[in-house]
């Protein structure tokens, strides 16, 4: 099992694709969502505003409090817009975030991108 320190040296990077239904996109992530990796991808993950953004974190090991930061900005933003936000694939490390900071109760999560697919 990789260690946090090793989790942190990781890159994140990320790639944008259709969903099955149309106004879907999925952002895969793969890698730590951390303050030193969102600044190569912030400006364009808010750019993209479908009706429904999938964030895919099932290869995300690590995410810290600017990763959430950044994905709640998003969630405030698209919901303001009539749009939303999912989160798909979360592990245990992620989930425990969420609820340590109360944030499930806000972002839905789905084991996987289909799961959430099929949610709407």
């Amino acid at each position: 099992m990789p260690t946090l320190s090793t989790m942190l040296d990781q890159p994140l990077t990320h790639s944008f694709t259709p969903g099955k239904r149309e106004g879907t996109t999925i952002l895969k992530l793969v890698g730590p969502l951390t303050l030193s990796s969102i600044f190569g991808f912030q400006n364009e993950f808010r750019s993209h505003t479908p009706q429904v953004m999938i964030v895919d974190l099932s290869e995300s090991p690590y995410m810290d409090s600017a990763g959430l930061g950044l994905l709640m900005n998003y969630y405030v933003s698209a919901e303001s817009h009539g749009r939303k936000l999912l989160l798909a694939g979360t592990n245990q490390r992620i989930d425990s975030l969420l609820e340590m900071t109360k944030v499930h109760k806000v972002l839905k999560t789905f084991p996987s991108v289909e799961a959430a697919e099929a949610s709407f």
